[in-house]
């Protein structure tokens, strides 16, 4: 398993030398400064190679992500030419020698929370998603016409006397953490424009949006299979529709239709065991076995789901909702497997996802999910584990 950590460049306040000091080999890292959609060209991409491997012992690893435009999502007549752009990065990447690249398929939004600092019994603090916090901000704050469909009774009654309780510090609070922006930003939409983004979805139902992301991935993937790129999607986070907004990568049966879509063996996935985890029907280790040769990058971390199983909060990687050793047990596995074949990718690129912030992070700004001991503690713990069961194998 190659060890990495995920970057968010320059400005990210975690330093590449913190993350070689963790033990890290890999880099995850995009170039966040380019608009989405516009190629990425060679000189980008080998100037952020070039300052990667300054810190001795270093190499970026891992696109996360090489984002797909809205046009291509909505199947908009542009989508030719911004397909045609991702085409082109392919080809530049994989003439740097980068070899693996991430991207989502979610509508808008690529993941959404409710409370970026939630307090657990230690004092450490972590990520939160609430329904009924969500409902509050989708009916009081957005307002969104038609939300109260995708509401029990139930929810939007408390969501209602939950508003009317609320500081309009908390208010504000609540709608800045539900619009934060891509990640590597820490720009949030504006409320204003916000309602306009998701109107521009009407008449997309999953269906269709299934359909764009088959249309996609058969356009880019022969490409990204002829010049040495894994493709891998990111499943959705959270693994559910929210705000109107169909949710195609989320069940093992989702997994299935899109590589059934375009069977190359560059169409592959991203296992993300947070994401995925979320929710109880999906069972981890054997989504992994069931497509281990087309996962090509892992994301491990552990959800909680509360006493209302639609909340959840991220919890320490080895005590959440997911079998982390049933999960670290079958990729060792698959690595043995691919080794035995010779194949040049045996070893699968993994990083700690979504550390607590604790210790002395806690009086530092980072990343939502992104402090460095927070990830640090993470890595040791899948690192321990790894370990044991190589030994016992």
């Amino acid at each position: 398993m190659i060890q990495t950590m995920r970057w968010f460049g320059p400005k990210d306040p975690v330093a590449l030398s913190h993350i070689r000091q963790a033990g890290c080999t890999g880099v995850v890292t995009a170039l966040h400064q380019i608009p989405v959609g516009d190629v990425w060209l060679q000189e980008s991409v080998q100037e952020r190679i070039n300052t990667i491997a300054q810190t001795e012992g270093l190499y970026w690893s891992v696109v996360e992500s090489l984002p797909v435009h809205e046009a291509i999502k909505k199947g908009l007549p542009s989508r030719e030419q911004y397909i045609a752009n991702y085409q082109s990065s392919l080809r530049n990447l994989a003439a740097c020698g980068i070899r693996t690249v991430c991207y989502n398929f979610m509508p808008v939004l690529d993941w959404s929370r409710t409370n970026l600092e939630y307090q657990l019994p230690n004092g450490a603090k972590t990520l939160r998603f609430v329904w009924q916090d969500f409902a509050v901000f989708d009916l009081c704050i957005l307002k969104r016409p038609g939300a109260d469909k995708d509401y029990a009774p139930e929810v939007q009654k408390a969501a209602v006397a939950q508003f009317a309780g609320m500081s309009e510090a908390a208010k504000q609070k609540l709608q800045q953490t539900a619009l934060l922006g891509l990640p590597g930003s820490e720009e949030a939409f504006s409320l204003e424009n916000f309602q306009g983004l998701l109107d521009a979805y009407a008449g997309i139902g999953d269906a269709e949006l299934r359909q764009n992301l088959y249309y996609f991935i058969q356009q880019v993937a022969p490409v990204a299979e002829e010049c040495g790129i894994n493709l891998c999607i990111h499943p959705d986070d959270p693994p559910r529709p929210l705000l109107g907004l169909p949710r195609v990568v989320s069940t093992a049966r989702d997994l299935q239709q899109l590589l059934d879509a375009c069977p190359l063996r560059a169409n592959g996935i991203t296992f993300c065991t947070g994401s995925l985890g979320v929710r109880a029907d999906n069972d981890l280790p054997a989504i992994f076995t069931r497509f281990a040769d087309r996962i090509h990058f892992i994301h491990l971390r552990a959800t909680k789901r509360e006493e209302n199983p639609l909340n959840f909060h991220e919890a320490d990687h080895l005590t959440g909702d997911v079998d982390m050793y049933a999960v670290v047990k079958a990729i060792v596995l698959e690595e043995k497997r691919r080794a035995a074949l010779g194949l040049e990718d045996a070893q699968i690129p993994f990083r700690p996802d979504h550390g607590h912030q604790m210790l002395d992070d806690l009086g530092k700004k980072t990343y939502p999910g992104y402090s460095a001991i927070g990830r640090l503690k993470g890595l040791a713990e899948i690192r321990g584990l790894e370990l044991g069961i190589r030994r016992s194998l």
